[in-house]
């Protein structure tokens, strides 16, 4: 497969590392998020947790193991 510029390369790429990272998480809310940092809040909402022992399942990408890292004392995280 020939590429013709730098930008082709890159989106390329982008897809492949897209394709290898699509496992999914399954992340519950273990802990209430009152009393929490803001930026605490703000990633649980991000995750799209809500209320405890609520589940949701969200795509293995670096943004979410960022907010599941910083709010990991509240959460349990299994892979699907």
């Amino acid at each position: 497969m020939l590429i013709k510029s730098q930008q082709n390369a890159v989106c390329l790429l982008k897809k492949l590392r897209g394709n290898v990272m699509s496992t999914k998480l399954s992340v519950t809310m273990t802990k209430s998020r009152f009393g929490r940092l803001p930026n605490h809040q703000a990633c649980l909402k991000g995750l799209g947790l809500r209320k405890i022992n609520q589940t949701v399942v969200v795509l293995n990408t670096p943004e979410n193991k960022g907010m599941i890292n910083k709010v990991s004392y509240m959460l349990k995280v299994e892979e699907i």
